[in-house]
Parts: structure tokens; sequence; C-alpha cells
């Protein structure tokens, strides 16, 4: 038995929710038809959480009775479509507990982050419901002429098919289908295949919350299922997050399709700016705090920090003294754990081959990262020392490593920081507020932070980047405006028309 059924996490056997059925998968695929699926615990890899071969059919079929029900959703209304949502909210506030367990078990996140995770939930329900972001998309109107009127109102894209990542398995999906179904969208979401337990668990709580059958869809897999979903011709919206790579691939699939819309957050190679005036202990712990919270796994954490000359000497040990103190552990621990796994060994070993070829190219080992003994995914916090950032070389490693570079004044900072085709998130560091005016605006990012690390986000904020991180399609606050597309209507009130030059009456 898989371990999250055995505990009591999940209700099904796994199983995909398709048309408001729970369709169940079978422990081992048929070549050609199926791919096999398998989470484990991180901290103790020898539990399977889920296991089950993903079945390539359910795609067709899930996107048949998304099809199918979209109509129905749209002609419902906005306050029907708001108190679905609002039983979501109940279902998902008062399931927290659990979900934090089954995220903790899955993603190996700490259980403090892991509710913090499932808290979100129900609070990205209020906040999209909030005023301020409801009428993002509430139109508008204005005379023409005194018989004629412009109206701009908003259509939901249709069948949205949504993708999730491993890192915040529940928090970052619901970011999307909650404004995507407030809009009138239907919704397929295909979960992390590293995290499949936590999808089916949204998916029993989507039935608990009695959305209309066909409106809500969950389908795991593999790379084959994010494929063919990603590629059906009957979907019309793909809201992705995870990394550039798969976030090209589905740009490269979906080039004759201009009309799909595609809003993509992925990763990033975030910098953080130290100046010689910053206050040392806030700038030392937001940058120890960013560049290791989920053990280097959240598309914000700081990967590269350039720190001024002038306190380089004073930043380095210091900020190499405090990571060296983290708490690392299994997340369930009794004990005050900072940072949990990694969440498989594959992930491990590619931050361990970039540490090692970094170093082969001259990099200055301060801090290593080394695996613990003991038999989970375990890595300890990792910094290095580098000549200076260049674009040319940069890269994401998705992990607890941290780069440092030295500038020689603002300008240089500014140049490092930008040295990326990435652009998701910076902060910067000093007591002074003129100097962060002066710095921030040519910083290439789309959050910007000020004294606070680059892993701080607030839904009631757009999230999302620049060049490899995102296509101008930000997230947070803004998500409901990918959600509906914007239509042009002209209505003329009464039967007066105009003759127009060179047309005879009749």
């Amino acid at each position: 038995m898989n371990e999250a059924v055995r505990r009591g996490l999940l209700a099904h056997q796994p199983s995909d929710l398709i048309g408001g059925k729970f369709l169940a998968l079978q422990s081992a695929g048929v070549v050609g038809s199926s791919e096999l699926v398998a989470s484990h615990d991180p901290a103790h890899p020898n539990v399977q959480v889920w296991s089950a071969a993903a079945q390539l059919s359910h795609i067709d079929l899930a996107v048949k009775a998304a099809r199918a029900a979209g109509q129905g959703w749209i002609d419902a209304g906005q306050d029907v479509r708001r108190a679905a949502l609002m039983r979501w909210k109940d279902v998902v506030f008062a399931n927290e507990d659990r979900i934090a367990r089954l995220i903790t078990l899955e993603a190996g996140k700490t259980l403090a982050e892991s509710h913090l995770e499932a808290k979100a939930l129900a609070d990205k329900v209020s906040i999209t419901l909030e005023a301020q972001n409801a009428n993002r998309i509430a139109g508008f109107e204005f005379a023409v002429n005194p018989t004629r009127q412009g109206i701009c109102a908003f259509r939901p894209h249709g069948v949205m098919a949504v993708f999730g990542p491993f890192n915040f398995p529940a928090h970052l999906p619901n970011g999307h289908f909650v404004p995507a179904l407030l809009a009138g969208n239907t919704v397929i979401f295909k979960p992390s295949e590293r995290t499949p337990a936590v999808g089916q668990l949204l998916a029993e709580l989507a039935d608990l919350a009695s959305f209309p059958a066909g409106v809500f869809n969950v389908v795991s897999g593999g790379p084959q299922v994010a494929a063919k979903l990603s590629d059906h011709p009957d979907i019309d919206g793909i809201l992705f997050t995870g990394s550039w790579i798969t976030g090209r691939r589905i740009l490269a699939a979906n080039l004759d399709r201009p009309g799909r819309m595609i809003a993509l957050e992925m990763g990033g190679s975030n910098a953080a700016i130290v100046c010689g005036d910053c206050h040392l202990k806030q700038a030392v712990i937001e940058c120890v705090r960013s560049a290791f919270a989920t053990a280097g796994q959240r598309c914000s954490c700081t990967r590269r920090i350039i720190v001024d000359a002038s306190i380089a000497e004073t930043f380095i040990p210091l900020f190499a003294k405090v990571a060296s103190t983290l708490l690392i552990g299994s997340g369930d621990s009794n004990e005050p754990i900072f940072m949990g796994p990694l969440i498989s060994s594959a992930a491990r070993e590619s931050v361990l081959a970039f540490q090692s070829r970094k170093v082969r190219e001259g990099a200055v080992s301060i801090l290593p990262a080394t695996k613990l003994d003991c038999d989970g995914w375990f890595l300890s916090p990792g910094i290095m020392q580098v000549q200076r950032f260049d674009i040319m070389t940069d890269e994401e490693v998705f992990g607890p490593l941290v780069q440092i570079a030295i500038a020689s004044d603002d300008d240089d900072a500014i140049a490092q920081a930008n040295a990326s085709q990435f652009g998701l998130a910076a902060a910067v560091f000093t007591a002074n507020e003129e100097r962060w005016k002066r710095i921030s605006p040519h910083i290439r990012a789309g959050c910007i932070n000020w004294n606070v690390g680059t892993a701080g986000a607030s839904s009631r904020l757009p999230f999302g980047g620049l060049g490899r991180s995102g296509n101008n399609r930000p997230a947070g606050a803004m998500s409901l405006e990918y959600c509906a597309a914007p239509i042009a209507q002209l209505e003329e009130r009464t039967d007066a028309v105009s003759l127009p030059q060179g047309m005879r009456p009749f």
C-alpha cells in the first residue's frame, strides 16, 4: 500500500479525477499507453508515498469532460462561481493539517513551512475575490455617441491546463486554478510527477467542495502526459510553473497556436546586492534565509550575492558562519529544523556536480555543500566565491548553493546583478533610501526587494519574471488578467443609422 493511503492522508488508492469521478490507476501499465510515476519520502527514500501507471488515455477524457462542462460553468455566472470557490476555501481551511503533513511527506519540506503553504490555499481565495483583484476583469463602457455604447467585456479562454511544480505542490497550482475558475474557465491540473500524492489530495478536496462535474479535473503523469496535454488541440490555455527547460518546450510545442494563452513562471538566478552601508545583521540573516530556504528549491531563492568591496571581508565570513549553523533534518522532526532534504537523489547530484565544475573553473569553495551521513537526500549549505558574474556563464542551480562576487561600486554591482538571462527576483541591502531608489530602477527583474531577501513574496502583489524567468504573465495579484480575454463591443441602442457617402437610399 502506498504510504499516503496507509497514513490516511488520501482516501482513494492512486486515481485521477475526471468529470467528477475518480478513475483508478493501475500499479503497472501497458506499454505505449501509460508511464510509471512514483514518489518517495525525500527524508526516507525507502518509503514509497505514491505509485501508479499514469494513463495517457485519461488526457482525452479530461479534456472532453472540461469542454462539456464549460458552457454551463460560464452561464452559471460569477456569483455561483464565487460560492463554489468559497466552498473550496472552507474545505482547504478545514484540511490544513492533512495537506501540510502530505506536503512534508512527499516534498520533504519542514512541517512549519508546509503549514504556511497549506494556509495559503484559503488565503488565495480571499485575495482573488477581493474587489481590487476581481475588478480586474470587470470591464468598462462609455458613450461613443448619444445612442451608441462602447463596451469592454471579458470572456474566459475555455479549457485551461495547469502544470504544478514539486516545490510548492499545492500553493502554486492553486494560485493558477482559483482565478481561472473564477473567470469561468474549466481546469485540467497535472501535478508534478515528483508530488502526485499532493495533486490527488487536491482532487479529493475538490470533490468535497462539490465543484460541478468536469469543471476541475486532475490527471497525474510524467513527461509523456505533460507533452500530450500541452500539445492537445482542444485546450485553450496553459498555466505553468516550473523550469525554463520545460517552459521552452511548451512554447516550442505551441508555435503554431498564437491564440493559446500561455503563462509561464519559471526559474531564477536571483541576485542580492549588499551595499557597504547595509545593516549588516539584517543583510546576513536575509541572505542566508533566502539562499537556503526549502533547501534552495524555490525559484526565488538567492543564487548570487554581490557584496561591496568595502565590507566583503566582514560580510563573507559572517554569512558563511551563519549558514554553517543551519539545522538540517527530516521535515517532521521535533527539532526546529531550518531545511529538509532535496526532492531526489538526482537533484542532489546535480548540485554537487555544479559545485565541482565551478571549483575546477576557478571558484573558491568557502563552505562546501556535502552529503549528510544518513539515508535521505540531504545536502548541507554550500558557498562559493567567484571572480565576478558573467551572463555567458550564468546558470540556475536548484539547491542549497550560493555564489558570491565582489563589486567595486554600485554600477559594477548593478552590472553583475543583471549578468543573467533570468530575471525573477532581486534584493538590495542598504540603509540609504536614496541609494535604493538609485539602484532599483536599473535592475532587470520582476520582483525587487529593499532589505528583504529574494525569497519573499506577497499574494497581493504580482509575481513573475523577465527573460527565462517568465513571459510577462505575472501571477499573484495579476493572475486574473491572464485568465480572461478582453472583448470589444459596439452596441447601437436605437434604429438610427446614417447613410454613408456613395450609398443610395432604398
